[in-house]
């Protein structure tokens, strides 16, 4: 009985791709390995890299995604070398009002929508579903406005830090 499980796996391993299994070569790889940078397709998030509660979240949807083959890209906007012409003209300012996700097809969305997608792309499509779910979106989208128009404040960079970079207040 052990005898023709053995002959099967073997069996089996030679038809495998070569890409999964070394020793054979005769079998071409049928899948095609994928690349993004972020300019390029997939999700990308832009982000505040300077606030601390986003950079928490983004760290742990980094970790949610750490093992996923297409890879979300996050940009941070913070960054002195940000540049909106590469993400849909989104400026600065638009990211700093809002949170914004390009997702695969090219195609933008902001505030709770955006977080759905990017929910989505990381494996919490569930969350994302409910967070659009019609009984609980009204709920969703004005959570989401107040945090937007004082996580500014809330974070210490003050309300007036809606162009340029904004640095945290030193008192």
């Amino acid at each position: 009985m052990f005898s023709k499980v053995r002959t099967c796996l073997t069996s089996g391993l030679a038809r495998l791709p070569s890409c999964v299994n070394s020793r054979v070569t005769s079998v071409p790889c049928k899948h095609q390995h994928r690349t993004f940078s972020s300019e390029s397709a997939g999700v990308r998030v832009l982000y505040d890299g300077l606030c601390p509660i986003c950079v928490t979240e983004i760290r742990l949807l980094q970790f949610l995604q750490r093992n996923r083959p297409e890879k979300v890209h996050f940009i941070d906007i913070s960054l002195p070398g940000y540049d909106g012409t590469k993400y849909k003209a989104i400026t600065y300012e638009m990211a700093m009002k809002e949170m914004h996700v390009i997702d695969k097809k090219d195609k933008v969305h902001s505030g709770v929508p955006a977080f759905a997608v990017m929910y989505s792309a990381v494996g919490l499509g569930w969350l994302g579903r409910f967070m659009m779910w019609s009984p609980v979106r009204p709920l969703m989208d004005k959570s989401y406005d107040i945090f937007a128009r004082n996580r500014l404040k809330w974070t210490g960079r003050g309300e007036e830090c809606t162009t340029g970079r904004c640095e945290k207040k030193i008192p």
